[in-house]
């Protein structure tokens, strides 16, 4: 058989070669990065990681909790806390909710520990007009982990009726790191950002890591991001403005740098888990979901590796699969 070929290499696309891999069926993942994490990014900081990306992971389905727990027991994940605040028109209050996961490493640690033993390879994929090969690879079916928009680029006209499925336009945000000498604010995990036109949220990297550097990522809302895409560095005299205003720092921080994320999160979602129809092609990620977050991503990942394996090693069953 030849391999299924997925391309992207975030933890949605990880998630499910794991699983098609589990399943004994031949797994290569193509990424354009140096590095597997898509939006679970790392940047390298002073010597230490910051989360540039997502910002933490929660748990709910018993099948992520037993990953997690497995992170944690070989202490590459750790509970962050269970509190933030929230700040608005209405004053300031605390939020408190399910237990927040950190990496010590960042985010992107856990999903290169999940594609160890994997074929990932370096390639930019440009166009996907069939699911027999990709960029040169022999494939007997092909996944897109990927945002919908990125992923629509990709599809030729063959794939119409997946382009037109994939209607969830997702939102831009800008991440700011701020580093200080020395920490200047009251310690806060994280901070919701009600009714500001800059940012809208914003987490104490030092707090996050556990090790109290001077750091903070401060994400933006997606309307000031859609104004600043072209020239994001632009962005940062606001976005620091508006992040010392929110957790009381007097000084301005002693470096700066901003991400721009274009497609950083689902605008509206979708109401089932993956998409795959009888052309062997797959789509999956945190769109797949009512609640998009880092556990929808991997549980999209591993229910579309784990139906494509089925239907590859049961031929008959794919056949009569509306």
């Amino acid at each position: 058989m030849d391999p299924v070929v997925v391309v992207g290499a975030g933890i949605a696309g990880v998630a499910a070669a794991r699983a098609l891999t589990a399943a004994g069926v031949p797994v290569v993942v193509l990424d354009r990065g140096r590095r597997p994490g898509g939006r679970m990014a790392v940047r390298t900081t002073d010597g230490r990681p910051v989360d540039t990306g997502a910002s933490y992971l929660t748990v709910s389905d018993p099948g992520f909790e037993q990953v997690v727990r497995d992170w944690e027991r070989r202490g590459l994940a750790r509970p962050w806390t269970d509190t933030f605040a929230a700040v608005g028109a209405e004053g300031r209050s605390e939020k408190r909710g399910s237990v927040r996961w950190a990496a010590p490493a960042g985010l992107r640690s856990l999903v290169e520990d999940l594609a160890k033993g994997l074929d990932l390879r370096r390639v930019s994929v440009e166009r996907v007009d069939s699911t027999d090969e990709v960029a040169g690879v022999a494939a007997s079916a092909v996944v897109l982990a990927m945002p919908d928009p990125q992923a629509r680029r990709l599809l030729g006209d063959r794939f119409a009726a997946e382009r037109d499925a994939l209607d969830d336009p997702f939102e831009p945000v800008l991440a700011l790191t701020a580093s200080w000498r020395e920490r200047v604010w009251d310690d806060v995990d994280g901070v919701f950002v009600n009714d500001d036109p800059v940012l809208s949220w914003m987490a104490d990297d030092g707090l996050r890591r556990g090790d109290r550097a001077p750091v903070l990522v401060a994400h933006s809302t997606a309307g000031f991001a859609a104004g600043h895409l072209d020239d994001p560095d632009a962005a940062t005299g606001a976005m620091v403005a508006a992040l010392r205003q929110v957790v009381g720092a007097a000084e301005e921080p002693a470096a700066t740098h901003v991400h721009r994320w274009t497609f950083a999160r689902p605008a509206s979602g979708h109401d089932r888990p993956y998409l795959l129809g009888e052309s062997r092609l797959g789509v999956c990620g945190d769109a797949w979901s009512d609640r998009p977050r880092v556990e929808a991503a991997w549980l999209s990942g591993t229910a579309l590796g784990r139906e494509l394996a089925s239907r590859l090693q049961s031929p008959a069953r794919a056949a009569a699969t509306p």
